[in-house]
């Protein structure tokens, strides 16, 4: 027989973005609650009944009545569909109050997996979850996979945590061992808490959060769709989910080049850009000109994207003879960048120091260039 199921975690619902402006913080809440339906779609497309979410659904132990509730109904809204729960390390059993919330409005269609015995889902396919019994449980909880299902069976894992491969003096507790699968006569073993899709092994993967939260990750924001039959290796497949781009393009500038056109090369283009959130560092060298330029488009761009910040703080200066000149000839401003640029080149100050006045000599520069007529 083939089983196919649609596996994903962490959606993290509820979760604040609190050190993002206000406007952004609302679209990104609200992406994740979407993800839910865009979830399903994707579980119809594959032609999958189940959706196992491997932990952390919530972002917190007490998310707002508000958040809880549209989660479950969304998914209630999908009934053709299964989905199956498991606590998480932000959503632990720990939560006894969430999760009793939830089961007194579990949608016929939701499965919560508090308890780490089998789950029968289809004929011949058992499902072995390991339910997180707290933030931080000290042992491995996957060792329940061990238990004993029909022979033949297909044998599914669903757990929540990190994996490291024993190489070190010391194991740490409460770590998954990165052959799980094979200690546990898995079929296949679904994984969540790392929020980057990741193999792990021939029979184990992360498929990632379904929407992005940061920069971290450079992989694509999704979930796996997987085929399983028995006797044969599984069938995994990557599908993009996430509605929102987290750019952090790779800026290494030379003198000379036009970093404006180098960054644009790089940034989602048109109608995209208001999904994306980008943040640029360049780093390298560029003519005090260059780096005004640069800056400037920059500050054109920024409003272009959902969210956009930018640090020169790694981009040095190259000053040429003239280009004091070029902020002013005479008076207290000329001494001002005359004596930037003297800290600048200054052994005798630290670093940062000299990388301060590295910084101002070229705001200053740019400041003076768009005052000029």
């Amino acid at each position: 027989m083939i089983y196919r199921f649609l596996q994903s975690s962490d959606l993290h619902l509820g979760r604040a973005f609190g050190t993002y402006p206000e406007d952004i913080r609302h679209r990104l809440r609200e992406a994740r609650h979407a993800a839910i339906a865009r979830l399903a779609a994707a579980a119809r497309e594959a032609g999958a009944r189940d959706v196992l979410l491997a932990g952390d659904s919530f972002d917190a132990e007490t998310p707002a009545p508000a958040t809880l509730r549209q989660a479950l109904g969304a998914m209630a809204h999908e009934a053709d569909l299964r989905w199956y729960l498991l606590p998480g390390n932000h959503d632990s059993l720990a939560a006894s109050e969430l999760w009793q919330r939830v089961a007194a409005a579990c949608p016929a269609n939701v499965t919560v997996l508090d308890t780490p015995a089998p789950v029968a889902l289809a004929e011949g396919v058992w499902l072995l979850p390991a339910p997180v019994t707290q933030r931080r449980p000290g042992r491995d909880l996957t060792e329940a996979m061990s238990a004993p299902t029909a022979e033949g069976a297909i044998r599914i894992g669903l757990g929540h945590g990190a994996i490291v491969d024993f190489t070190g003096e010391e194991g740490s507790p409460g770590i998954i061992p990165p052959d799980r699968a094979a200690r546990s006569g898995l079929d296949y073993l679904a994984i969540g808490d790392w929020h980057g899709q990741m193999q792990v092994g021939p029979a184990t993967w992360y498929a990632g959060t379904p929407e992005a939260d940061g920069f971290k990750h450079a992989t694509a924001p999704g979930a796996l769709v997987v085929t399983l039959a028995a006797g044969a290796p599984p069938q995994v497949t990557p599908v993009p989910i996430g509605q929102f781009a987290w750019v952090r393009p790779d800026l290494d500038l030379l003198p000379g080049e036009d970093g404006a056109a180098r960054l644009t090369a790089l940034l989602p283009a048109g109608a995209l850009r208001r999904n994306a959130l980008v943040r640029v560092a360049p780093r390298g060298r560029l003519a005090l000109a260059e780096r005004a330029a640069l800056e400037a488009a920059l500050t054109a761009l920024a409003p272009d994207f959902g969210w956009f910040q930018s640090d020169l703080s790694g981009l040095a200066a190259d000053v040429a003879p003239d280009d004091l000149d070029q902020i002013e000839r005479g008076g207290a401003l000329r001494r001002a960048a005359e004596a930037l640029l003297a800290e600048s080149a200054d052994a005798a100050l630290a670093r940062d120091d000299r990388d301060v006045a590295a910084a101002a000599l070229a705001r200053l520069y740019a400041l003076a260039q768009e005052v000029q007529p």
